[in-house]
């Protein structure tokens, strides 16, 4: 691709993704510590930034398995994330994708520029980099409204999450009600 000029400022593009695993008890989330600054040491959602020859979903996918090992999910696009200071080292805009997992399926082995990729449970989070807190409280609001829609979009076409790990999942989001 070819040097591209412009008369005003661009903004950078990245892509994130919430892994949900899922254990037979608890949901859990997959998170990775920082290596590098802006948060080092601090615990973000997997992710960077876009190639130029990618999609935001390429980008998605490539980062998870770069970042934690984990790959072959299926990545259901949850939304934009756009606030002017989310990123303290530009303006960047973040596609972020959303997919459920059983979480035995899954173990996380750090990469790239993660220090650490592990599984918490949703309620042990710690404080997350970037804006990931308000990225997490969207995640569990669409994950919510999902199983109580009972309708099945973020979870895989596949089959990853059977009929009865989606029971329990109803479960446990109608004990928290």
């Amino acid at each position: 691709m070819g040097k591209y000029c412009y008369d005003y400022p661009r903004p950078a593009v990245s892509s994130d993704c919430v892994l949900f695993g899922f254990d037979g008890r608890d949901l859990n989330v997959l998170l990775v510590e920082r290596g590098k600054d802006p948060y080092k040491g601090r615990w973000a959602f997997p992710g960077g930034f876009l190639n130029m020859d990618e999609t935001s979903g390429q980008c998605a996918l490539r980062e998870l398995k770069e970042e934690t090992g984990v790959e072959g999910v299926h990545l259901e696009q949850l939304g934009t994330f756009s606030d002017v200071d989310r990123d303290p080292r530009g303006r960047v805009i973040s596609v972020v994708y959303l997919a459920v997992v059983i979480l035995s399926d899954h173990n996380p082995v750090a990469g790239d520029d993660a220090e650490k990729a592990q599984w918490f449970r949703v309620r042990d989070i710690p404080p997350l980099a970037f804006d990931h807190d308000l990225v997490m409280v969207t995640a569990l609001e669409r994950l919510k409204a999902d199983i109580h829609a009972v309708r099945n979009p973020t979870f895989p076409a596949s089959g990853e999450i059977s009929g009865g790990l989606l029971e329990e999942l109803i479960k446990k989001f109608k004990k928290h009600e």
